[in-house]
């Protein structure tokens, strides 16, 4: 008989996955930011930087203020990751790195359809520069062309020749990336930066990785429909419906039902079930908790998309709005900007979900931006106008 849970029940489990149930550190370190590498399998890579880079903020939403610069343009080294096509663009920890070699085959097989020969040549001028000058960004090779037509082939060069080569040779794992300057991808060989016990390793095969791509979400989930544990690492699903449902006759992969879903549901044995969640958080749009627009709806009743791409009288709430995790639910959301020649953190909009207590959830969310503004090294938080939370929370900041 299937296992049945409450939509409760399911939110304590994701929360608790997603490590929310635990207490933040008191002085986050090394090990704490390991931690939750660990605990989500990747973290997705974004280059809006309205408020901070995406990739800082669900390490601050799990243990408040940590030191930023464990996250600077070294990360990769520092925690031994790369950079791949995950979740979209994604920092990976490094023994993941076999998992991804099909992947990278796919990659080679899709683009080198759409070459010529003359586009060959120059990816192979491209990967010897690298090869003799060592890791490289677009803007330090020594001729990376120009924009629309600037190639042999003008319907693939469609971006400048130097960038579209990186790309390539970055999407077929003829280079790899472990290191940003800026936001700029610092492209090298593997065999210099991928340790050779996982670069010479046997393959792993498609049909494998693909279920080492599902334990992994599955256990970063805690529970999660069959496209919810898809989507974690952008797999199809008619690949995936065979493999979970491998999973689940060797129990590696429990199937339940859960309170209105319309899906069967997949838990992880070793999820947690117990206990009430008393989680404080403002969350990035890129954080694995919310990005799944869809589960984000089925868990917490919260409807979210963001805005950055609606034109701006057509917004709703903001240009870069954080949902705000208060207990077990999302209760709020704000639209905020780091103006960092100000030294301030302007909230934009603020608003309060239909039925929550603007009392209650004011003062707590104030703390949170208050701390959130000292991390990123701003002196305020300034509150404007729209929304219906405003007024409370610039009484509560005060």
């Amino acid at each position: 008989m299937t296992e049945s849970l409450s939509k409760l029940e399911a939110r304590r489990i994701a929360l608790t996955a997603q490590g929310f149930a635990e207490p933040r550190p008191v002085n986050a370190e090394a090990d704490d930011v390991r931690a939750v590498i660990d605990r989500l399998g990747l973290i997705q890579l974004d280059s809006v930087n309205v408020c901070v880079r995406a990739h800082f903020m669900p390490f601050f939403s799990r243990l408040g203020s940590y030191p930023m610069e464990l996250l600077d343009d070294g990360a990769c080294k520092r925690f031994d990751m790369f950079e791949f096509w995950g979740h979209v663009a994604s920092l990976i920890p490094v023994e993941q790195y076999p998992l991804f070699r099909h992947r990278m085959e796919d990659g080679r097989n899709r683009r080198s359809r759409t070459l010529r020969s003359a586009d060959a040549e120059y990816l192979a001028l491209i990967l010897d520069e690298i090869r003799q000058r060592g890791p490289l960004t677009i803007g330090e090779l020594e001729d990376p062309g120009k924009r629309s037509g600037g190639g042999a082939s003008p319907g693939w060069w469609n971006r400048a020749p130097g960038k579209v080569a990186l790309e390539y040779h970055f999407a077929t794992g003829d280079l790899t990336s472990v290191e940003r300057r800026g936001f700029s991808r610092v492209y090298d060989l593997p065999e210099r930066v991928i340790p050779p016990e996982l670069l010479d390793c046997e393959p792993v095969s498609r049909t494998e990785a693909h279920r080492e791509f599902l334990r992994i979400a599955a256990r970063a989930y805690g529970i999660g429909t069959g496209a919810d544990l898809a989507d974690y690492y952008r797999i199809r699903m008619p690949e995936v419906r065979p493999r979970l449902a491998e999973l689940v006759e060797a129990g590696e992969i429990l199937q339940v039902d859960v309170e209105s879903w319309d899906q069967p549901a997949y838990l992880h044995p070793d999820a947690s079930t117990n206990g009430a969640v008393n989680a404080r958080a403002i969350l990035s749009p890129f954080d694995s908790l919310i990005w799944e627009r869809d589960r984000t709806k089925r868990l917490f009743d919260f409807f979210y998309r963001i805005e950055i791409y609606v034109p701006e009288r057509k917004r709703q709430y903001g240009y870069y709005v954080l949902p705000f995790l208060l207990g077990e639910e999302l209760v709020a959301r704000v639209d905020v900007k780091a103006e960092r020649e100000r030294g301030t953190l302007r909230v934009r909009g603020a608003f309060i979900e239909e039925g929550q207590d603007p009392v209650r959830v004011a003062p707590e969310l104030a703390s949170e931006l208050v701390l959130m503004a000292d991390w990123l090294g701003l002196k305020r938080v300034r509150v404007g106008q729209r929304g219906n939370l405003c007024s409370t929370l610039r009484e509560a900041l005060r």
